[in-house]
């Protein structure tokens, strides 16, 4: 009987090991850092434009970003804060919030940057490395196209902030300008930021 009460014993002790190490497996699961704490992460700490915002058509607008660059990797290129315009991707399409889920997010952003036109820029030639976290002031004039005009009549004009890569090129001018091309956010690992902007009369 001392036997089988010590086999018991021992059995109950494994059991109750193996509840254990199970919890805590289930636990780290649970504990993993997700996309915001993984990928390099762009956030707007302030603005003098808000989300859904109307600016009036037609209109030059001065538009001043604080942003904050979070990096998780080492990149290089250029931080760009810019005012877009769609004909083909309307706000109602696409989730561009401050407070909208990143990941998704950052899939729209990739979509309304392959589907819109600059209608002003600010860019900043960036490098960085995984913990650095560095904080970036733009100020540019957005040009607010006519709501009339085929760029917002079925798209929509969006606030952005993403990195990417550039090229000077010479105009025939003799001046240079940058064109800049968005990193992908799925492929570099980068979860851009944005806001949805109206339109008014």
């Amino acid at each position: 009987m001392k036997t089988t009460h010590r086999t018991h014993v021992r059995h109950r002790g494994a059991l109750a090991l193996a509840s254990g190490l199970l919890a805590v497996g289930l636990v780290g699961c649970f504990d993993e850092p997700g996309i915001e704490d993984t990928w390099t992460k762009i956030d707007i700490d302030s603005s003098n434009i808000r989300p859904s915002q109307t600016l009036q058509g037609g209109a030059t607008v001065p538009i001043v970003v604080n942003a904050k660059v979070t990096y998780r990797a080492i990149r290089t290129g250029f931080a760009v804060a810019e005012l877009r315009a769609s004909s083909s991707v309307s706000e109602a399409s696409v989730a561009v919030h401050p407070d909208a889920p990143r990941a998704v997010m950052a899939q729209d952003i990739d979509r309304v940057l392959a589907n819109s036109v600059t209608m002003g820029r600010s860019t900043r030639a960036v490098t960085g490395w995984d913990h650095l976290i560095q904080h970036i002031d733009f100020s540019f004039d957005g040009h607010v196209p006519l709501a009339s005009d085929s760029s917002a009549s079925t798209g929509g004009l969006f606030l952005l902030c993403y990195l990417g890569s550039g090229d000077k090129v010479e105009r025939q001018d003799g001046t240079d300008t940058l064109i800049v091309t968005p990193f992908n956010s799925t492929q570099y690992e980068i979860l851009p930021i944005g806001m949805e902007l109206l339109i008014g009369p």
